[in-house]
């Protein structure tokens, strides 16, 4: 994103993005370095700054500003089969009672990558790392059933990983 398209950012964008999440303002300037690193989360500041109309100190300053606030992380994202995990799947999670403790219970639990309330057929989602079929069994048999309030699971066993992106961008 060019420092031209960030400044085109109308502010009624901005303002409705603000009151909707409820979470921290971010203005047009923030959003276009959320963008930059999203497309490479390794891209020099000097470039983002080039980008975005800032100086390189001032990049740095927001993007750990945004990380300080839980806006984003900067990770290495992995394929799974690559380092020892063999087995993916989402499991649908149906709860009696308070559905937040048990996503909490789940989102303890290492191997729960992913876990969302949800509306619909499913209380909650949760995708699972394992290394193979048996961890997979472990996981949700002995470990996700066991969590008091979950009344049923339904498996949905991942057999190709067909797209996997973060650049859905800042819309």
């Amino acid at each position: 994103m060019h420092s031209e398209a960030v400044a085109s950012r109308s502010a009624d964008q901005k303002d409705s993005r603000e009151s909707r999440n409820g979470g921290p303002q971010l203005d047009a300037v923030s959003l276009a370095i959320i963008e930059q690193l999203q497309e490479d989360g390794r891209r020099p500041y000097a470039a983002i700054g080039k980008a975005v109309g800032l100086s390189e100190a001032a990049v740095r300053q927001r993007v750990q500003k945004l990380l300080d606030q839980g806006v984003m992380q900067i990770v290495a994202v992995t394929d799974p089969l690559t380092v020892g995990f063999r087995r993916q799947a989402m499991v649908g999670v149906h709860v009696e009672g308070d559905v937040e403790s048990v996503a909490e219970a789940l989102s303890a639990m290492s191997e729960c990558e992913y876990v969302v309330m949800t509306a619909g057929s499913f209380d909650l989602m949760v995708e699972v790392v394992c290394e193979d079929d048996d961890h997979l069994l472990e996981v949700i048999n002995r470990r996700i059933r066991a969590v008091p309030g979950v009344r049923s699971t339904e498996s949905f066993v991942y057999l190709k990983l067909k797209k996997q992106t973060y650049m859905w961008g800042t819309r």
